[in-house]
């Protein structure tokens, strides 16, 4: 059942307030950290306004388009095998970005060539204040998988599943990656198609949301609390001994996502 489906000029709106938001949060977030806050907490602190920013600009089409949006988020879809699935995929995702990551260093695609900062791989595991902590994972677990799920899967792939659900998926998963930073773009684009698949087949926003939850929330771990500076040598690169075993794991990271969208697919197939 699919009530009030996203028009062009709906989601053009969407992605004007979304754009205006960023904006506004990005202001904020210098504001902050004039003030002598940390860059972390100050960068959570700034996304929490753009919720009800969203909320006011998007007022009309929140009300035209409510229907549509409790069915993309209807709870009934939700069974422990839906669930496990989802979780599933955004543990391979983050794993894969590991993968890449490591790889990249151990190949010379990344890395600083300042040879001031050449050593490692030196590691260390400090989280910052737990109110950093517990804040990032409301803002980047909880409200950016919400808004953004909201934004590109359930507004612009279903207005662009028009010209075919191929076109909509990376349609709204080359969109999704432009509201991310350059440098993260490949990995951002690649799961833009997870999570555009997933639409796809469960018709939920259920399945995308809780696999971005989990990227998102591994992230505040992970990215927050370990310090690590690793600049191999130019001399030493290739580092085979990391570059092999890290694009073998990346190569089963993705057949395992491939794997779970296929059985996903299938059962939804399958009658009930």
């Amino acid at each position: 059942m699919r009530h009030n489906r996203p028009t062009k000029i709906i989601v053009i709106a969407v992605l004007v307030a979304s754009t205006t938001a960023l904006v506004l949060r990005s202001w904020l977030q210098v504001v902050l950290r004039d003030h002598d806050l940390d860059k972390l907490f100050a960068a959570d602190l700034s996304y929490l306004i753009s919720f009800p920013i969203l909320l006011l600009l998007l007022f009309p089409v929140w009300r035209t388009s409510s229907i549509w949006i409790r069915s993309c988020l209807d709870v009934t879809v939700l069974d422990v095998r839906f669930v496990v699935r989802a979780l599933a995929l955004g543990l391979l995702l983050r794993a894969a970005w590991w993968c890449q990551l490591v790889s990249g260093i151990s190949l010379g695609l990344y890395g600083n060539r300042d040879p001031a900062l050449v050593s490692g791989p030196v590691f260390r595991f400090q989280c910052p204040d737990p109110q950093v902590i517990i804040i990032g994972f409301v803002v980047m677990a909880i409200l950016v998988p919400l808004i953004e799920e909201v934004v590109h899967r359930g507004f612009v792939q279903s207005a662009l599943n028009r010209y075919g659900s191929g076109i909509a998926i990376v349609g709204s998963a080359a969109i999704f990656t432009v509201f991310h930073p350059p440098e993260n773009w490949g990995f951002v684009f690649f799961a833009g198609l997870v999570f555009g698949t997933q639409f796809r087949i469960t018709k939920s926003l259920w399945s995308s949301l809780l696999t971005h939850a989990t990227i998102n929330g591994i992230i505040q771990i992970d990215w927050r609390c370990l310090q690590g500076q690793w600049n191999p040598h130019p001399s030493d690169i290739p580092v085979v001994e990391s570059a092999v075993p890290a694009l073998v794991l990346l190569l089963a990271c993705v057949t395992s996502i491939g794997i779970i969208l296929a059985g996903m697919h299938r059962g939804e197939d399958s009658p009930r």
